[in-house]
């Protein structure tokens, strides 16, 4: 028999959810995506989290449990060994996406400094509490008592927290990704223990391709993929500094300069980043491409694989704003195109276009793959201004180059500028 009461609550509980999440995503603005999907996470992982303590509290609700009745004392709900095991794996990995993403969050919005937080012997601690986790579970399985479920719940908030605090700014990207693996695993481990086929399914299929698409980000970033799943992997960030860009030499262009170079090149390559996203500028950079097509110039999009602050961020603006799909190049099909390119407009991708990853050994984002944007005859790069640096907080050897200049202004409001001298 259906139980209405039931039904309803689980209705109420659906409608009240999808408005929260409707309003929400309809008023966030799109530069502040990456921090609602970390938070989106930690949801995921919360509610792993508190399924698994209500499933623990009340096991024979959840069918995972027989009912033994002593020869004295009161009867108590003995949980299935394996119910015992999916338990502590998914309460372990909802604790840590939870603890991670709030951290993760706290980054993207600023709340917390971009730099990575170096703890003292922090693989060491690491290795330990994993090693203490999985020791619990296992135990977990001969003996369910409080102290071990709860013992496993608290280690895996604090792990969580040690994994995504000493990664810096620039490999949040792929942070974003690997979180977004962990929610799935954690969904998938909820999923046995509410028997839930779909729940499974669909968790495995997320974990899965956040695995695959954070191992293709490593990639592109020379990065370990293990040292991710690790945590830490951010060096120091005392490379460069904001105070170097008043000690060296720079050359400062105007939008009638930019929109003179550009109309008169054979072909522009244009480097979006997160700055264009801060402005909201690609609808107007799609126009200014438009125009320059129409005086026969060749337009065409590089996207950095982690440009911007989450996977694909670069792609869905240029999505939002109509640019042609066939027009985005990414970095390793478009790299060599830049010593054949006459222009490239740079708006505000700072750490993607540094040559220092080339070069200087002491920098945090040393052997990351980066647009070789200086091999153009000219690089425009538009910035608010020299005193500032990007999300890896080191300088950005570009700005000082010969053939580099600098269009300081807000991104969009530069554009506009460029768009009218076009006219």
């Amino acid at each position: 028999m259906i139980d209405w009461t039931t039904v309803v609550e689980i209705l109420a509980a659906i409608g009240v959810g999808a408005a929260i999440g409707l309003v929400t995503a309809r008023r966030i603005a799109m530069t502040a995506m990456p921090q609602l999907v970390a938070a989106f996470h930690s949801l995921v992982g919360l509610a792993a989290v508190l399924v698994g303590v209500a499933a623990y509290l009340n096991p024979q609700a959840f069918g995972i449990s027989d009912l033994v009745i002593p020869l004295i004392g009161q009867p108590f709900a003995v949980i299935h060994p394996v119910s015992r095991i999916e338990l502590g794996l998914g309460v372990a990995i909802g604790a840590i996406t939870f603890s991670g993403s709030v951290i993760a969050f706290l980054k993207l919005n600023g709340n917390m400094g971009g730099k990575p937080i170096m703890l003292p012997a922090r693989h060491v601690i690491n290795i330990a509490l994993l090693a203490a986790i999985l020791g619990l579970i296992a135990y977990f399985v001969t003996d369910q008592s409080a102290w071990i479920f709860w013992t496993i719940t608290v280690l895996s908030f604090v792990i969580g927290f040690l994994l995504i605090v000493p990664i810096g700014g620039a490999d949040m990207p792929v942070v974003v990704s690997m979180l977004n693996s962990y929610s799935g695993w954690a969904a998938a481990a909820m999923g046995f223990t509410l028997h839930n086929s779909a729940m499974i399914i669909t968790g495995a299929l997320v974990g899965s391709s956040g695995a695959i698409l954070s191992y293709i980000m490593c990639r592109a970033m020379n990065r370990s993929f293990i040292s991710v799943i690790a945590g830490g992997f951010g060096q120091s960030s005392d490379a460069g500094g904001p105070a170097a860009a008043s000690d060296r030499p720079w050359k400062r262009g105007s939008a009638e300069d930019a929109a003179f170079l550009m109309s008169q090149a054979e072909q522009v390559i244009i480097v979006p980043g997160y700055g264009m996203a801060v402005a909201q500028a690609q609808h107007v950079l799609r126009e200014m491409g438009d125009k320059l097509k129409a005086e026969g110039v060749r337009v065409k999009y590089a996207i950095h694989p982690v440009a911007g602050r989450m996977p694909g961020h670069m792609n869905v603006l240029l999505a939002e704003a109509n640019v042609p799909y066939d027009d985005v190049f990414e970095l390793e099909d478009i790299n060599s195109e830049f010593a054949q390119t006459d222009v490239a407009f740079v708006i505000g991708a700072n750490d993607v276009t540094n040559p220092a990853a080339k070069t200087d050994k002491s920098s945090p984002i040393y052997g990351m793959p980066v647009l070789d944007v200086e091999k153009a005859k000219t690089v425009l790069f538009i910035k608010r201004s020299m005193g500032g640096v990007g999300y890896a907080g080191v300088d950005n050897d570009l700005f000082y180059r010969d053939n580099t200049m600098m269009l300081l202004a807000d991104a969009k409001k530069m554009v506009e500028d460029i768009v009218k001298a076009l006219d």
